[in-house]
């Protein structure tokens, strides 16, 4: 699975590093390490070798430290001692309470987006119903993966459209945590045609502007998402 299914993120290579002038090494390396987990290349209960990382991005282990100790503070990796760093793994009652954050923040951009000017709404719509399209040839394609791509893709064109930073910061970071449990479940149809006519009502209170409607099928939107996830996840127990 790429990281460029999460359409907020841009994938790092270590030849950006040559043409970076204003930007902190320890950021470089954030973004680079923050990549090979978003895109599986690093798998959740994974080990993170600082001086595999120096070596390949040809930098010393002061930079790999710092960038490692933002991806802990964002929750993305999680440092045991004596051990070393590893990608998180999750705990369920983690992922549920990541869900219902979610499905919050969902609801509130979703009222926000009714209440866009015209044109600007109309555009919106407009991306939605594209991203749905997208969503529907990949069920006819069985491509779980592409489905959710265009699935991230919708929510954060409405997220997006709030015009609420603090919204948007938030949102992202939760779901590049819930990202971390959805990487080993990504082979696996999860509702996708359900899902689909729930975005189709989504877009229909959009279009209809009404703000109640909208934040509330979002809403449960997130939360029948989470209850579908878990009712094909097998329950592990987090080291």
């Amino acid at each position: 699975m790429s990281s460029s299914a999460l359409p907020w993120f841009t994938e790092s290579s270590s030849d950006r590093f040559n043409d970076v002038r204003d930007t902190s090494l320890s950021k470089l390396v954030k973004g680079d390490i923050q990549g090979l987990i978003l895109s599986g290349v690093l798998l959740p209960g994974q080990r993170i070798n600082e001086p595999d990382v120096a070596s390949r991005l040809q930098v010393s282990r002061v930079p790999v430290r710092e960038a490692l100790r933002e991806l802990e503070s964002s929750g993305l990796v999680v440092s045991r001692k004596h051990s070393g760093v590893f990608v998180r793994t999750l705990a369920p009652a983690e992922v549920r309470d990541l869900y219902q954050m979610r499905g919050l923040l969902d609801g509130f951009a979703g009222r926000c987006a009714t209440r866009l000017p015209l044109e600007q709404r109309a555009a919106l719509v407009a991306q939605l119903e594209a991203s749905t399209a997208a969503m529907q040839e990949g069920c006819s394609q069985k491509d779980v993966q592409l489905y959710y791509a265009e699935n991230l893709r919708f929510h954060w064109a409405i997220v997006e459209a709030a015009g609420n930073q603090q919204l948007s910061d938030t949102y992202r970071g939760i779901v590049q945590k819930l990202h971390l449990s959805r990487l080993k479940n990504l082979s696996q149809d999860v509702g996708m045609q359900v899902s689909i006519a729930e975005h189709v009502e989504i877009v229909e209170a959009l279009r209809s502007l009404d703000a109640a409607q909208c934040e509330a099928l979002l809403a449960q939107h997130v939360g029948d998402a989470y209850d579908r996830l878990i009712s094909q996840t097998i329950p592990e127990t987090t080291p």
